[in-house]
């Protein structure tokens, strides 16, 4: 099980000590851990109604449990999992699940950072770090608060003559969009929602997947999704081509994202996971809005009894659960 500990980390751990070099800020504080106060309680996208509804309407097995929390089920095999996301994971909550009859494998992947010394699972992947920025300043202040070099990136943008639209999302598995990221994940080896589940939440949450694309001419040269969910939004698709990188299009849709999510009251915006490591270019981009970084809290495995009886070889992973 040890060996397994290891793969996990091997395949998914975040570099928290190389964050600074490879964004180029000045301070850590800077760059990374002027952070967001943690909620109470998760207002992410998995734990929302809007997704509950995609869910259901692709025919992917879940259930909500009496404190209100989003459970996720699979399938390998003989093998019935479930996982709970983006949730504060503490004792009473696991309490919730036995209550419910689930015995497990659960996957844990809870919203912040754990007491590694209390929780009774089994430490699998150390945390990622999550960038959200604060909508609530009014727009002078937020394009105030943008970085310098991405300030003069949306301004070589606004004079460039795109022209920008929003829309709807539309109910098209083939939309040029979808298939652009589809060959994104693939090319960059990494996993994001098939493009059923995201036409379903377009089609089952009516205006809260919005689509805003960035033209020359007639030809699209950027595109990128926001999914609404109360009063949060995802950052959920991007993607630029050539003709677009040349004219900063991404730039200028993500402002505009900005700017209409802000009229329209949401209060924060998940810009998605900070990677240092392989996506460098994206984490200087995603910081150059002005967006603060926080710890999640990593991936465990809970599966009584098994995990009890495997607690003692989690001590030695633990310290890699705790954030930095």
């Amino acid at each position: 099980m040890n060996t397994l500990h290891r793969w996990f980390r091997f395949c998914h751990c975040f570099h928290q000590g190389s964050i600074n070099q490879s964004l180029g800020f000045q301070t850590l504080n800077e760059a990374m851990f002027d952070s967001i106060p943690i909620a109470m309680e998760s207002d992410a996208l998995q734990q929302s109604l809007g997704f509950e509804r995609a869910l259901a309407a692709v025919g992917s097995p879940f259930q909500r449990l009496e404190d209100g929390t989003l459970l996720l089920q699979r399938s390998w095999g003989p093998v019935r999992a479930h996982m709970l996301a983006r949730v504060l994971v503490t004792n009473q909550r696991l309490a919730s699940l036995t209550a419910a009859g689930i015995r497990g494998p659960v996957i844990l992947s809870p919203d912040a950072p754990v007491d590694t010394g209390e929780l009774p699972a089994l430490p699998l992947i150390s945390p990622n770090y999550l960038a959200t920025l604060d909508l609530t300043p009014d727009l002078d202040s937020l394009r105030a608060g943008l970085y310098q070099k991405w300030r003069n990136r949306l301004k070589h943008a606004e004079k460039q003559g795109l022209r920008v639209t929003r829309q709807n999302l539309p109910d098209q598995h083939d939309h040029w969009l979808l298939v652009a990221d589809a060959a994104q994940q693939l090319a960059r080896r990494y996993r994001g929602w098939p493009p059923a589940l995201t036409c379903a939440f377009a089609r089952e949450n009516p205006g809260e997947a919005k689509l805003f694309t960035a033209h020359i001419g007639r030809a699209p040269v950027a595109g990128l999704v926001v999914l609404r969910h109360g009063t949060s939004a995802t950052y959920h698709i991007g993607h630029t081509r050539a003709s677009g990188r040349m004219t900063s299009a991404h730039t200028l849709l993500l402002w505009e994202a900005m700017c209409w999510l802000k009229r329209k009251g949401v209060s924060h915006f998940e810009l998605g996971l900070v990677d240092t490591e392989d996506g460098a270019g994206l984490a200087r981009f995603k910081l150059g809005t002005g967006a603060k970084v926080r710890a999640l809290g990593g991936t465990w495995l809970w599966w009584p009894p098994f995990t009890h009886l495997t607690r003692p070889l989690g001590w030695l992973d633990r310290e890699l659960m705790r954030s930095r």
